[in-house]
């Protein structure tokens, strides 16, 4: 690798242990220089050459540090980022950007204004079922696309501890925590939508937020529905897609998480094996005959994530989520709380 930038990471909680510190120290183009734990010193067993700090500010006035990862709860992103990108370091936060548009909005303008490199942690685009789901759609397999269904379903019956997840706070909520990731991924398969009808409800007594929604994406000519419920203790397909040609049934397979949080270590190179058994399900027409087949997904690898941080870094990619694609995610956001408020379809503006 040409250079090696220095990252600090925000926070050593579950986010830092498993999609971020562990790739950070893998790949050779970043050296994991920094953790903030405030209170413990968990890090120091896996990563005793990070140095430790026990606030933000004290991590922000490290010269050494280029990079910095805010993975905190969502209603600390918009502070944390601005006292990052005024100390002049690069950015790369988590989902969702920021509580509101404007937040992030303004976010983007002081990155811009610093010359600082902003982008948002969407790791869901780099799960081997999405990119399963993402190949049949390029190869055209099912025709013209009418109908689509995407879930992420969890089954947590009771509330899970989390105030910042789930209690009375700014940011908090299913809609918040789990739309961002196939908000996002809808928006990469098939653009912004015309307009966005919610439905949002607080299934558990001892949450204080919706903890179930439903969002409706209307497109001229097919339709998007995101679902996210906390109970679903057996779940099934989490992308149905129905074209004038055929249908692909996905499950949501990826086992990243998994061997993540069994101690297995990411790489560059396939790291993560792929589903013991099939998880989709193509049946369609193929050159004038029809085709029913169970299908397997490869493996996915978000180690791709932070090597296209590296090349945007470098100048030799893309970013591979700017803020610009993040706001997309906050307006949607908006509309369907708004949606909620007013019963009503609302419409977006390209």
């Amino acid at each position: 690798m040409e250079k090696t930038f220095n990252v600090g990471i925000c926070s050593y909680g579950m986010s830092g242990k498993l999609f971020h510190a562990p790739f950070l120290e893998a790949h050779p183009g970043f050296n994991l220089a920094a953790i903030v734990e405030r209170h413990h010193q968990d890090s120091r067993e896996r990563y005793p050459n990070a140095t430790l700090y026990r606030s933000m500010e004290d991590m922000c006035g490290d010269a050494s540090l280029e990079l910095i990862v805010v993975n905190t709860p969502t209603h600390l992103h918009y502070e944390q980022a601005t006292m990052v990108l005024k100390a002049g370091k690069h950015l790369v936060i988590e989902k969702p950007f920021t509580i509101t548009v404007r937040e992030a909005e303004k976010l983007t303008a002081l990155g811009q204004k610093n010359n600082c490199f902003i982008s948002v942690y969407q790791n869901r685009r780099y799960d081997g079922d999405f990119r399963a789901v993402k190949q049949v759609l390029e190869e055209e397999l099912l025709g013209e696309i009418k109908e689509v269904e995407i879930r992420f379903d969890r089954y947590r019956p009771s509330f899970s501890g989390k105030q910042h997840k789930e209690g009375d706070m700014p940011g908090a909520g299913i809609l918040y925590d789990l739309s961002p990731h196939i908000v996002d991924q809808a928006i990469q398969l098939f653009g912004f939508p015309n307009a966005v009808f919610a439905d949002l409800i607080k299934m558990r007594d001892d949450v204080a937020v919706p903890d179930y929604f439903e969002l409706l994406f209307y497109y001229d000519r097919f339709r998007v529905r995101l679902k996210a419920t906390c109970i679903a203790r057996e779940s099934g397909y989490a992308y149905i897609l129905h074209g004038m040609k055929g249908s692909y049934l996905q499950q949501r397979s990826d086992l990243q998480e998994q061997q993540l949080l069994a101690g297995v270590k990411p790489s560059l190179e396939s790291w993560c094996a792929a589903p013991a058994q099939p998880d989709g399900l193509l049946h369609t027409l193929i050159n004038g005959e029809v085709v029913r087949k169970e299908t397997t997904s490869q493996p996915g690898n978000y180690m791709g994530y932070y090597d296209d941080v590296y090349k945007a870094l470098t100048g030799t990619g893309p970013n591979p989520v700017p803020p610009e694609q993040a706001i997309l995610n906050m307006r949607i956001i908006e509309a369907a709380l708004k949606s909620m408020a007013e019963r009503c379809v609302i419409t977006l503006s390209k």
